[in-house]
C-alpha cells in the first residue's frame, strides 16, 4: 500500500472508530507544526495497525483502554473510550478493565480512568449505550 493510500485508509478507519466529525476536526485543527504528527498517526497507527487482521476493532479498543489508562493519558483515553463504545465494548466491560488497572497500576490511575469514562458516558451520543 502506498504512503498516500495508507493515509487515506487511516483517515477512513479513524473516522469509523472515533466519528467522522471528531476525526476531521483533529486534522483541520492541525498546524504546520503538528500536521506531520497527525499524518504519521493516521498512516501508521490507524492505516496500518488498526487495519491488521490479527485483532478485531473491539479487541484493539480493549488493548487501548488498558494501555492508555495504565499510562495515565486522559486525553487519549477519552477518545478511545468513545471508540470502544463505538466498537461494541460495553460500559460493564470498561468498568472491569479499569478495575483490573486499579490492581496492577494503582488507585489514582484507575480513579482518573473512571472519571474520564464517566464523562464520556454522559455525552448524549453515548448515554444510552449499554
Amino acid at each position: 500500500m502506498s504512503h498516500d493510500d495508507m493515509l487515506e485508509r487511516g483517515k477512513a478507519i479513524r473516522a469509523e472508530v472515533i466519528g467522522a466529525e471528531r476525526s476531521a476536526a483533529a486534522l483541520e485543527a492541525a498546524t504546520p507544526f503538528d500536521r506531520p504528527f497527525q499524518e504519521l498517526a493516521l498512516r501508521y497507527c490507524w492505516g496500518e495497525i488498526w487495519d491488521r487482521p490479527g485483532l478485531d476493532r473491539r479487541m484493539r479498543s480493549v488493548v487501548n483502554l488498558a494501555s492508555l489508562a495504565a499510562m495515565g493519558k486522559p486525553n487519549e483515553l477519552r477518545i478511545h473510550v468513545r471508540g470502544a463504545l463505538t466498537n461494541g465494548v460495553t460500559k460493564a466491560e470498561i468498568q472491569e478493565i479499569f478495575l483490573q488497572i486499579c490492581i496492577y497500576c494503582g488507585v489514582p490511575t484507575a480513579g482518573e480512568a473512571f472519571k474520564v469514562a464517566r464523562e464520556v458516558f454522559e455525552e448524549p451520543e453515548f448515554a444510552d449505550k449499554p
